[in-house]
């Protein structure tokens, strides 16, 4: 798919659902008692995948497209699915459903893309095994495929190495079932949409500081979900809106949650012409309308406990300091290295060729901003975020951009493309 540049974007635009939360609303929905509604889901291919594993595993799932109902059977209602549960190329369908599947009375086994099988699960494997777990990898190493057979389970208070809110969120799932409290513990606090989620379903959390606890539950309670827009899509906007001449953009309700809304610091660390209206609280986490306008950006620094607030925009925000008078750091990001693909490198390659003048480092990457970009062949590694991040990179940049699978966008957003060409003016 080709791409070149624009002279203005402008208008508003509504993103689709949080993937994170869409996620975690059919998981939810699936162990609680009832029908649990879930308005604005992201009709994306990995949070379809989490609805298939589910319907494998014997519930009921309407997909009416701007509604889906989840009619759940409570935490012990699941059966053991007829064949292998496929999560595509969702990392948090995988992480989150082992959890829940570790303490099932039957077996299981869990695969997926070529990419989910070189993403680490031993972050998981490791800790849930601590609880009683019974996981193996079929090739012997800690990737999937994986064997998962259902076992007790007991609470334990786990020290993480990474602000990871998938790993966080597989334990507290396992935790749902274990005897006794289940603790974790980071070095920095992740999104906290499973906390949330867990308190709107019925059950009781406590956190302090980066730790966060739950007990043994007996029963959770279906509710209605309305999906906030996810602040991750909003992302590639945003940075649109600041660095094409004469724009102005206007994205409606975005999820705002402060463990996620790491860009909107960092976009006004940088300078940006940010707004934020409309705010509302009343469904579950909070949202506002964000507005955007062309703006002068200068460098600045990326890194520590900022990283888990915005791990999935890294990408964009590197374009963005493409943009930026000055030097932008960004380190702490190795988590960035086993995404969809390793996107730490793919950044600096792809921006490189770009022309831009940047520099990898161990975690991260220096970005010294002001150096024009011409267009050029990206291969985006079949990596929505690579795909969507450069497709923004080539509205500011002399000649044709040519993106690889390029359609790859619909992981997670399938009508970004359709989104994007909306916002252009000649």
């Amino acid at each position: 798919m080709n791409f070149q540049s624009v002279s203005s974007l402008q208008g508003e635009i509504q993103i689709p659902g949080d993937k994170s939360i869409s996620h975690r609303a059919i998981m939810f929905g699936a162990l609680a008692l009832g029908t649990t509604e879930i308005y604005n889901f992201l009709q994306g291919a990995d949070c379809l995948s989490t609805i298939h594993c589910f319907q494998k595993l014997g519930i009921e799932i309407e997909n009416l497209g701007s509604l889906i109902k989840v009619h759940g059977k409570g935490l012990h209602g699941l059966c053991a699915s007829s064949s292998i549960l496929d999560v595509g190329n969702s990392g948090t369908t995988a992480r989150l459903i082992t959890g829940i599947l570790a303490a099932q009375p039957f077996a299981s086994v869990l695969t997926g893309d070529e990419s989910i099988q070189r993403r680490p699960m031993d972050r998981i494997i490791t800790p849930l095994s601590m609880m009683g777990a019974s996981i193996t990898s079929h090739k012997k190493t800690r990737y999937c495929p994986l064997s998962i057979e259902g076992k007790s389970l007991t609470g334990i208070h786990y020290d993480s190495p990474v602000a990871s809110a998938q790993v966080k969120s597989s334990i507290l799932l396992a935790g749902l079932y274990a005897n006794g409290t289940t603790s974790v513990t980071e070095p920095y606090v992740s999104r906290n949409h499973t906390e949330l989620m867990l308190e709107q379903f019925g059950v009781p959390v406590i956190t302090h500081n980066t730790t966060v606890s739950i007990s043994t539950a007996s029963k959770l309670y279906h509710q209605k979900i309305i999906v906030p827009g996810d602040i991750s899509s909003a992302a590639f906007f945003m940075v649109a809106g600041l660095i094409v001449p004469n724009s102005c953009i206007r994205i409606q309700n975005v999820g705002i949650n402060p463990t996620r809304s790491g860009i909107l610091d960092v976009c006004i660390a940088m300078g940006a012409n940010i707004t934020l209206e409309n705010k509302k609280t009343d469904i579950g986490e909070p949202t506002a309308d964000i507005i955007v306008k062309t703006s002068n950006l200068k460098g600045t620094i990326i890194s520590g406990e900022m990283i888990p607030r915005l791990i999935d925009e890294i990408p964009i925000l590197a374009v963005m300091a493409c943009f930026a008078d000055g030097e932008t750091i960004i380190k702490d990001a190795k988590e960035l290295k086993v995404k969809e693909s390793n996107r730490l490198d793919i950044i600096v390659k792809n921006l490189s060729a770009m022309g831009a003048d940047i520099t990898a480092t161990d975690d991260g990457m220096i970005i010294r901003g002001g150096k024009p970009l011409h267009g050029t062949t990206i291969d985006s590694n079949n990596d929505h975020r690579i795909a969507m991040s450069f497709a923004i990179a080539s509205l500011v940049a002399d000649g044709v951009t040519a993106i690889q699978n390029a359609e790859c966008v619909a992981i997670s957003y399938p009508n970004f493309y359709h989104d994007l060409a909306y916002l252009i003016r000649t």
